[in-house]
């Protein structure tokens, strides 16, 4: 890489953006970060950035404030540095399940959002399986929404089961588990559930065939766990021999981990966009990393290149594991 590439880790996930760093063979660039005691956050970069290409990489994870702050105050202080292109790699959206207005007098959060992050003064984000696609168009500067549907097949695959079937645990996530579907050559099942609040959902009917089959739920995040339990007991009660649980985010609020370990599930797969606490690991679940796709992505970014030329290639190695 030239010489006018720099990499900043925020402090969401230093473990990814190590992984990152290690992949690309750059170091990363000295980034000081403090809080007051009033809780105000303070940041620093370390070294002069002007006239480089910056990547941040900073997912806006739990705590969301915190970590959303620390990103903008990241952005201003590269932009006030002279810094030429500003990249922030946001692997997990933050505030991107507030989409819409639902109810009178409600916030579209994710195009405020989307509008602090282009106001601070950042020309690109790069990130993973936002909860609406739309929100892409909440920003007038690129967006590239990375898939992690080739990386859960490549996964998925080396576990070689039989009688697949692959579940949306809502008909909104019937795209998305599709194009799963797709991959591993599987039919899919749908769940019709009744939500209850903003974290929880009731399962009223399954829309295809799970018996005697192992169900793959698929979803783009795991938050309190309530959706996708109560996902995996309907298809226990319908007939499924075993579930698994792919996500793209663990977030893993409250007792999430209690109502994922349970027997019927055999395995919960998810990636490392958020940064998993020691205490939030579990026997069952398994992290699958997005470093290699993500530093694929910068050095294609970087090169103003075609990112499809990456993804075709992992594409080519599951069609040999078919």
């Amino acid at each position: 890489m030239a010489e006018d590439m720099v990499l900043i880790a925020g402090s969401a996930n230093p473990e990814l953006a190590e992984e990152i760093s290690k992949k690309l063979d750059i170091a990363l660039h000295p980034l000081e970060v403090k809080q007051f005691s009033d809780g105000e956050k303070y940041v620093r970069i370390g070294k002069s950035v002007r006239g480089t290409r910056v990547f941040v990489i900073q997912p806006t994870s739990p705590p969301t404030n915190d970590t959303l702050m620390e990103l903008l105050l990241i952005i201003d202080a590269l932009k006030r540095s002279s810094a030429k292109e500003i990249n922030v790699v946001v692997p997990y959206f933050g505030y991107s399940r507030q989409d819409r207005k639902t109810l009178p007098r409600e916030p579209i959060s994710a195009r405020v959002v989307a509008n602090m992050i282009e106001m601070a003064g950042a020309h690109r984000v790069i990130t993973f399986d936002l909860h609406a696609d739309q929100i892409q168009g909440f920003f007038d500067i690129p967006v590239d929404n990375l898939e992690t549907t080739l990386l859960f097949a490549d996964f998925l695959l080396d576990k070689k089961k039989k009688d697949v079937v692959v579940v949306a645990p809502d008909v909104g996530g019937a795209k998305r588990a599709r194009r799963l579907a797709r991959e591993l050559g599987a039919p899919i099942a749908i769940i019709d559930k009744r939500r209850m609040g903003h974290a929880e959902a009731e399962a009223i009917n399954i829309i295809g065939e799970v018996e005697g089959k192992f169900a793959i739920l698929i979803d783009d995040m795991i938050d309190t766990a309530g959706t996708i339990s109560s996902a995996a007991e309907a298809l226990k009660k319908a007939g499924a021999k075993e579930a698994c649980i792919i996500a793209t985010h663990a977030l893993f609020s409250g007792d999430a981990i209690e109502k994922l370990d349970q027997d019927f599930i055999s395995m919960v797969g998810v990636t490392n966009s958020v940064a998993i606490a020691k205490e939030k690991r579990f026997k069952k679940l398994e992290i699958i990393s997005i470093a290699e796709i993500l530093a694929g992505s910068i050095k294609k970014i970087y090169e103003g290149t075609s990112m499809g030329e990456f993804f075709e290639a992992l594409q080519e190695k599951i069609e040999k594991k078919k």
